[in-house]
């Protein structure tokens, strides 16, 4: 029984339809026009902030860039579906926090309440099915935590803390402990899944929506040096992306009798590269059809395509993201148009995804904002 129930937890993880995370209440592709919050960093750039700026999804058109709202090193945005919200981490070694914005009507943000992380270097954050709490990992010190959204959109008191457990993978520099990269809740609520770079595992905690507590159940391992670092599942739950920045490769694990078991392992970087380079996201196009993946170094987005039947990965392009250091991208809803970040070279680089094979073209529409990290759609019709 206790397997069965493990199966169809698993099984509904359909972690974030576009509609819950990006579109925040409209369902994929409906809107055509778009507000667009952008997370930076301020510490030691012309940051001031979170930026919003305007995204029309029939043309590709971005436009309108301003402040939204003053924060301190807003490296993770994420939108509440009722459209009323909006969440940062704010990244910034032992003295982060995570704030609550009310948006306004002209998308203006303002500070409903902030809380300590409770942990240093928040760099994810997530919604439970509920939409009752936000989850968010924290990098430097390797740990999770769980806070109450009140009625208001302000955060309440945290329900739950837990400190990633296991043993540090082979990367003295960068794998000395646990490192939580990326969160989230599973399809039926029951569970909370959390990558860790330092760990080489993405842990398995069960979530009891109620109270809103973690307990450690299992993990998910990945091979020693991989440093997961972001997750991408399949629409049906029964195939599993984990990003490796350190190893720069997507690895690929399948159900199986309630177990993630490994597929393959694929590389990021072309044959005889040599440079630095750090693969920072990873994303499944709205069809199911392609999986992109970002590298840092190497500064471009890889694409692949994916076999319905054995989830497995072919790459099918390798494109320039158009500047420096893609620490994110994101496919807006319509499913039309990759946006990369490029943080380093303070630009936001629009591409267009052909449907039928994934590739990515340069549309020309290019953005300038100081150190882009992070951004979120927020639908407007």
């Amino acid at each position: 029984m206790r397997q069965l129930r493990r199966i169809l937890s698993v099984a509904m993880i359909v972690l974030a339809p576009l509609a819950f995370l990006t579109a925040a209440g409209k369902p994929a592709g409906s809107a055509r026009a778009y507000r667009v919050y952008v997370g930076d960093y301020t510490t030691k750039t012309s940051a001031k902030g979170i930026y919003v700026f305007q995204f029309d999804a029939a043309t590709g058109k971005m436009s309108g860039l301003e402040l939204a709202g003053e924060s301190q090193d807003p490296s993770w945005v994420l939108i509440h579906p009722n459209r009323r919200y909006l969440y940062a981490a704010n990244e910034h070694g032992q003295d982060s926090s995570i704030s609550a914005f009310s948006i306004a009507p002209n998308g203006q943000l303002h500070l409903l309440n902030q809380r300590p992380a409770l942990g240093a270097d928040p760099c994810h954050l997530a919604f439970d099915r509920t939409l009752k709490f936000l989850l968010t990992a924290n990098y430097s010190s390797g740990n999770a935590a769980v806070f109450p959204i009140l009625a208001d959109g302000s955060l309440s008191e945290h329900s739950a803390l837990v400190v990633n457990q296991g043993t540090p993978g082979p990367n003295r520099e960068r794998q000395e402990g646990p490192h939580a990269h990326w969160i989230a809740a599973s399809g039926d609520n029951r569970r909370v899944y959390v990558a860790d770079l330092g760990l080489d595992q993405v842990l398995d905690y069960r979530f009891d929506p109620g109270p809103g507590t973690l307990t450690r159940e299992g993990q998910i391992t990945a091979k020693p040096g991989t440093g997961p670092r972001h997750a991408a599942f399949s629409d049906d739950g029964r195939f599993l992306y984990l990003l490796g920045e350190l190893g720069s490769t997507v690895s690929v694990f399948s159900l199986d009798h309630g177990e993630f078991r490994p597929v393959e392992k694929v590389p990021m970087l072309p044959a005889g590269f040599s440079g630095r380079n750090d693969a920072a996201e990873i994303a499944i196009h709205p069809s199911g059809r392609f999986l992109y993946a970002s590298n840092r170094g190497h500064d471009s987005i890889v694409v692949y395509a994916i076999d319905p039947r054995q989830g497995t990965l072919r790459q099918v392009a390798d494109v320039p993201s158009g500047g420096r250091e893609p620490r994110h991208f994101a496919i807006d809803p319509s499913g039309q148009f990759l946006l990369a970040e490029n943080q380093f070279s303070d630009s936001i680089v629009e591409f267009h995804i052909d449907p039928s094979t994934g590739k990515l073209t340069p549309s020309g529409e290019k953005l300038t904002v100081p150190s882009p990290v992070c951004l979120a759609f927020l639908a407007l019709d």
